[in-house]
């Protein structure tokens, strides 16, 4: 088919970078051992079905990678944003807030495992957005997360 748009490669690992400190995670290391897991029930506009995620909360990865929240973070936290890319390049961004746990009621997740099982086409982490009416700033193949502060 002409025009027809590769497959993403799988994600593998995930990087996350934190004040220019760079974590990779394994699907293991994401897993119930070392994070808590939260489900996320969701309905997927795009394929019109209701879905279950499970996986570690954003929060608690960036947490994981150095960015603890907490009083001596609170102005940098309200001046951050974060950057989520997936192996084919997609990429979308979300307010530091919106993702801390302690500050939204929204799940933003970064999922392992969709409906019991693996993620499949999705790969290893697909992050998952509970409050997006779509998901459009969920991203497939999830391979880097990356804190950054607005100046």
């Amino acid at each position: 088919m002409q025009g027809a748009k590769p497959a993403a490669a799988p994600s593998t690992s995930l990087t996350v970078t934190v004040n220019g400190k760079t974590v990779t995670f394994s699907s293991a290391e994401l897993g119930p051992d070392n994070f808590p897991q939260k489900i996320v029930k969701v309905h997927n506009e795009h394929t019109k079905a209701d879905e279950t995620y499970v996986g570690p909360t954003l929060g608690d990865v960036l947490a994981g990678a150095g960015f603890v929240v907490g009083k001596p973070t609170q102005r940098e936290m309200l001046r951050s944003y974060v950057q989520a890319a997936g192996t084919d390049k997609y990429w979308v961004l979300y307010s530091l807030t919106e993702v801390e746990p302690s500050e939204h009621d929204g799940d933003v997740i970064v999922a392992t495992g969709m409906n019991g099982g693996g993620l499949g086409a999705d790969g290893q982490f697909k992050l998952v957005s509970s409050q997006d009416k779509k998901p459009q700033r969920w991203v497939r193949n999830l391979a880097t997360i990356t804190v950054k502060v607005a100046e």
